[in-house]
């Protein structure tokens, strides 16, 4: 596994070696450009992917130049007709009319994410396009945000900090803002795969008593890695005092966090999900957390994203939720951004890439 500041570095190397362009006269120089593949980047990218794109030598690039705005719909289906290849990030919708739109010459994708349900994989598969993703480098800063975020929400940082801003911090009161702690307690995954176990890594120290995991299938080297027992979805429900959600979004996983979920859960316990918004149903979420059915949930992704600010959820002191950040350090952006840029790279030239989608 990588951490993210040994992957950068490493992809720094790793860069695709830049093509030469001997010194000659302008037109030679033209002609080189005019053999360069051509690239759309839909984002603005962090700069070391950027930088690796530029100085390859390889491609010739067009961006979407804003991080604040997503590129329309309209803008990224005239932009991406006839390129060879698409460095894309989770808010772009890569489907069957996009590469339609694209064409014949589009063989590679690129995106900056290690999830991947924006993309249509049957009509990536279906015209040979092959595809780059970015798991693993982000998996310490996903992790942190996880222990971040629970303990936000188990010790109700966010209540407390607008108490003491607001005047609500009146004489000393036994039970006054009390939450749950993690001593003793048992920590469920659903969904144990690298971000799951460095989860568990950072919450062992707290002296955890028991983790626990559910997945399709026990995951026994993963498992043995953090001493987690393999137990039923049920039985994952009853037990854990700390419930972290870190499986992946498919057709079996979406909104398999319902009210036949939160019902069998304890009334103490704390639900925590950073890794899609579709695998809650956030109705059947806020009823619990408005009925006592649960303690409190601490939230990185909704659907949808942006979640509107009316939406009742935000109502409730009991729930805290982030605007979609788990990823978000300087160093784990960088990576990303590197990796993905590698990734087209190695892809147009027909080599393998670092980190390939097996459609």
């Amino acid at each position: 596994m990588w951490g993210s500041r040994m992957a950068l570095r490493r992809l720094q190397k790793i860069a695709v070696a830049p093509l030469s362009i001997k010194e000659g006269v302008a037109s030679n120089v033209q002609r080189e450009m005019s053999t360069l593949q051509r690239v759309y980047v839909t984002r603005q990218i962090p700069p070391e992917g950027l930088k690796i794109l530029k100085e390859s030598g390889q491609v010739q690039f067009e961006l979407w130049d804003s991080d604040d705005v997503p590129v329309s719909r309209a803008e990224l289906l005239k932009k991406v007709k006839g390129v060879d290849g698409l460095l894309c990030v989770l808010t772009e919708k890569i489907d069957a009319e996009l590469l339609d739109a694209a064409g014949p010459n589009l063989k590679v994708l690129s995106t900056m994410s290690v999830g991947f349900d924006h993309l249509s994989l049957d009509e990536l598969k279906k015209r040979g396009i092959r595809v780059g993703y970015t798991p693993e480098v982000l998996t310490d800063a996903v992790a942190e945000l996880t222990v971040a975020l629970l303990l936000t929400t188990s010790r109700r940082l966010v209540e407390a900090t607008h108490e003491a801003k607001t005047g609500g911090w009146g004489t000393w009161r036994t039970l006054w803002l009390c939450g749950h702690e993690l001593a003793n307690s048992t920590v469920g995954i659903l969904g144990l795969g690298r971000i799951g176990v460095a989860i568990a890594e950072r919450l062992a120290p707290f002296k955890v008593k028991k983790f626990i995991y559910t997945d399709v299938a026990p995951r026994p080297e993963l498992a043995k890695a953090i001493n987690a027992e393999y137990v039923s979805f049920d039985e994952l429900a009853k037990q854990s005092d700390f419930l972290a959600v870190c499986c992946a979004l498919t057709p079996e996983t979406k909104e398999i966090c319902n009210k036949e979920l939160f019902s069998k859960m304890k009334n103490t316990s704390i639900f925590i999900n950073t890794s899609r918004g579709g695998v809650v149903n956030q109705e059947d979420l806020y009823e619990a957390l408005a009925a006592g059915q649960i303690a409190g949930a601490g939230l990185d992704v909704t659907v949808p994203e942006p979640l509107p600010t009316n939406h009742p959820l935000f109502t409730l002191k009991n729930c805290v939720i982030l605007p979609h950040i788990a990823s978000a350090s300087y160093t784990t952006r960088n990576a990303m951004s590197a990796l993905a840029a590698n990734n087209l790279l190695l892809g147009l030239r027909g080599e393998p890439m670092i980190k390939e989608l097996k459609l």
